[in-house]
């Protein structure tokens, strides 16, 4: 089996991971532009670990803006085999309170303004987003947080909205009665784009808020956000580190992401330029060399 290696994708109040060893930061040149920042490369009980900050160093690139095709090949270039993302989120049940950690399965997807695939010229691919996450990294990541002592829960639909701005009422009602768990706005196409470049992807969702659907909390309220924020950080970066020691416990035999381009790709070969397959070749080399 190939090297495992994990990338760890900082959402919102997490923008590095204490504890590593050997850190430096890395400058990633991809086909798609900029990534979001440069990549700490680091290791851990000699562990290999590569880690982005998705809103850049200091937080200053809004949702719509993040270019999540130069993030995903960035760490593909990095040699990693499994992301592990985790995100804030606001909450869309009664019983998911602030502070709550959700390991993510299902996604669905009310973005408009972002690019979601890396086949969107000369070349088409259709993956399968039936299962989006990793079996095998949502067990280590229920493992973590069990250790960690993290309030969790397994399992859980994450609705992605565009952003930058808050739900209005209508529209967290509509989205509570989609019976979606939580709500953020990063996941997708960071996920989708996972899928295409054959990484495991898994998310964990780190409750801020309740939205404004909830009678007794009102619209969303930067201040205890932040101040949530950061309480979630620490909890994060324990929770890393236990992923780090065990990851490669969880075997990802039969994972969904495993070689998922075999088939996909329905462009015959004498239409593709070369110019598309060099702009792919670290996404899809082991399939578009063929």
């Amino acid at each position: 089996m190939k090297k495992r290696i994990l990338g760890i994708i900082g959402g919102s109040g997490l923008y590095s991971v204490e504890g590593l060893q050997n850190v430096y930061w890395k400058k990633i040149k991809t086909s798609w532009g900029e990534p979001s920042s440069s990549i700490l490369s680091a290791s851990f009980n000699k562990e290999e670990i590569y880690f982005l900050p998705r809103h850049g160093k200091g937080h200053k690139i809004s949702p719509s803006n993040i270019n999540f095709r130069a993030n995903i090949e960035a760490l593909k270039k990095c040699g990693v085999t499994d992301i592990i993302s985790v995100s804030a989120v606001g909450s869309l049940k009664e019983h998911l309170l602030p502070g709550t950690f959700v390991i993510v399965d299902q996604f669905i997807d009310r973005t408009f303004a972002r690019v979601k695939t890396f086949f969107d010229a000369d070349v088409v691919a259709h993956v399968s987003m039936a299962k989006p996450t990793s079996p095998s990294l949502m067990k280590c990541c229920e493992s973590a947080l069990i250790k960690c002592n993290i309030n969790h829960q397994v399992g859980g639909t994450y609705l992605v909205m565009e952003g930058p701005q808050f739900s209005s009422l209508a529209e967290s009602k509509l989205y509570r009665s989609r019976k979606a768990d939580v709500i953020g706005m990063t996941n997708v196409p960071e996920a989708k784009l996972a899928r295409e470049a054959e990484i495991r992807y898994a998310t964990v969702a780190m409750v801020t808020d309740f939205d404004c659907w909830h009678p007794d909390h009102d619209e969303v309220d930067v201040p205890a956000v932040i101040k949530t924020l950061q309480q979630n950080a620490t909890n994060a970066q324990n929770m890393i580190i236990e992923m780090i020691k065990t990851f490669k416990s969880f075997n990802p035999k039969g994972d969904p992401a495993n070689e998922c381009l075999e088939n996909a790709i329905i462009t015959q070969p004498r239409f593709r330029t070369k110019k598309t397959i060099q702009k792919l070749k670290h996404i899809a080399g082991r399939i578009l060399k063929k």
